[in-house]
């Protein structure tokens, strides 16, 4: 779980970040103006900041430059590279364009966390618990006989948790989009991680679509 500030004058579009990286486990502060966000970054502590160029009041720029030390990623509608080098070097951990896939973001964040070492070093649900640094996961306290790609699959489902991924999404995320098999691939590493996990009522099939793993937010 990380404590992020989201630096959107949309509102839709900050509504949206925040509801899917709050359903990631994150706990999200939101504010709608440049000057707001130096104003909340200097009275409380962020583990990540995610912030539009083109606000009111200071610009993403100016923020940037008053909130030193914190992993920044830049969320705009500039799209020319010049505007993606202004960005990174002036500080930017990473930089992302609109219009944009909210799985993609997500997928940035939790990069950018493990980068910086401000993530969660484990994940429990009911009887499991999967330890990232160690790469294991344990059933009742006893690690669990999974394969390394039973690991990344369950690793991608608690990191989108409570999202619905298509069997497509998965495929691409765990095995790669040169993959060659179909998604019948899926079906079947899922039914596997079920029964070894006991894991039936949380990994849930999302008709015509995919998975989806319900945890608490």
């Amino acid at each position: 779980m990380a404590e992020i500030l989201i630096v959107e004058d949309e509102v839709s579009i900050n509504e949206l970040i925040k509801k899917n990286l709050c359903l990631a486990g994150h706990h999200c502060a939101q504010v709608f103006d440049g000057n707001d966000a130096i104003a909340l970054a200097g009275r409380e502590k962020f583990d990540l900041i995610i912030l539009d160029i083109m606000l009111p009041g200071a610009d993403g720029y100016e923020v940037l430059e008053q909130i030193q030390g914190t992993p920044v990623i830049f969320l705009t509608a500039k799209s020319e590279l010049s505007d993606k080098l202004r960005g990174l070097s002036r500080g930017a951990d990473d930089y992302i364009t609109k219009p944009f896939q909210m799985l993609e973001l997500a997928a940035r964040v939790e990069a950018l966390l493990r980068r910086t070492k401000r993530t969660e070093q484990y994940f429990e649900l009911d009887h499991v618990r999967l330890d990232f640094e160690r790469r294991l996961i344990f059933v009742d306290g006893k690690p669990a006989d999974c394969t390394p790609k039973e690991y990344e699959l369950f690793d991608t489902l608690v990191k989108n948790r409570n999202i619905a991924l298509s069997r497509e999404k998965l495929l691409d995320l765990v095995w790669g989009y040169d993959f060659e098999g179909g998604t019948r691939t899926v079906d079947v590493h899922i039914q596997r991680l079920r029964a070894k996990l006991g894991l039936e009522k949380r990994i849930v099939t999302v008709y015509k679509l995919g998975y989806r793993l319900e945890a608490p937010s």
